[in-house]
């Protein structure tokens, strides 16, 4: 895949040649969101992953299943530019080289990634944390004289209304329960404006009706965001899979609709167990 010039230059290169991506919005005038060819990532001579290929299109929410050791971390480390892969190409849209970017730009280009913890500021109330994860000029000054428009604070509300926290948004975030601190870190990355979200094992510790309240609101982003999920509560994948991937030794072992996978004897000795 060549490069194509984009809007913001970040290569640091004076003369302006080098390294372009785009700064409003995401190429996809030719092909997926995101593109992950022959991924190689090697730890002390471990393969934790081994040419890896991934297509996600745009609006799809993909399911990424497998034992631990599978690569899964991996995986999103290098989307997110915490890892560098030894080998293998990874775009995101059609201009944007995932391999060449900081993990500060990848997330200003549209990528956000949820770990399995939640991080909210515990002092604060759920209101200002969806305010101070709003996609904002975060400097000093800017800071000091900011003040909300309609317009953002519409986006607060709506935000809310969408992770059902509308109730709550004068709570302290440290008083929230697990469930409802795990919407409110989806909300904090919704703010932010991300075309794609990683979330890895969003579900695990919540209560089966936080639990069915999640899959709602995943199935509900879909479309308008690209959605990737890496989990083990297979129920929970059942119920919002429509693409179910499956790693395994760092490669992609099998990928389908639940149904498929889960029949899939390849997948039923290595994973789900007979």
């Amino acid at each position: 895949m060549s490069e194509t010039e984009g809007q913001i230059n970040v290569s640091g290169d004076a003369t302006g040649a080098g390294l372009h991506v785009m700064g409003e919005g995401v190429d996809l005038s030719h092909g997926p969101i995101l593109y992950l060819d022959d991924i190689t990532v090697s730890f002390d001579g471990f393969k934790a992953l081994n040419k890896l290929t991934l297509t996600v299109e745009a609006g799809e929410l993909r399911c990424v299943i497998g034992p631990n050791g599978a690569g899964k971390t991996t995986m999103m480390d290098v989307i997110t530019g915490k890892t560098r892969p030894d080998l293998g190409t990874a775009f995101f849209g059609q201009t944007i080289d995932l391999t060449r970017l900081t993990e500060p730009q990848i997330a200003h280009q549209g990528i956000g990634r949820k770990f399995q913890k939640p991080t909210v500021f515990e002092n604060h109330s759920v209101f200002e944390n969806l305010e101070l994860a709003m996609k904002t000029d975060k400097t000093v000054w800017a800071s000091m004289r900011a003040k909300r428009s309609s317009e953002q604070l519409d986006r607060i509300a709506q935000t809310l209304e969408l992770i059902e926290l509308h109730g709550e948004a004068d709570r302290q975030a440290g008083l929230l329960s697990h469930g409802q601190k795990q919407w409110l870190e989806i909300g904090m990355l919704l703010m932010q404006e991300p075309r794609l979200l990683l979330l890895d094992e969003p579900v695990a510790g919540m209560t089966d009706e936080e639990t069915e309240r999640t899959a709602e609101l995943f199935k509900s982003l879909a479309g308008e965001h690209s959605v990737v999920v890496v989990e083990h509560d297979m129920e929970f994948i059942e119920s919002i899979a429509n693409v179910v991937t499956v790693l395994h030794e760092g490669s992609v072992l099998a990928e389908g609709t639940m149904d498929m996978v889960q029949n899939d004897e390849r997948v039923i000795e290595v994973y789900l167990g007979r």
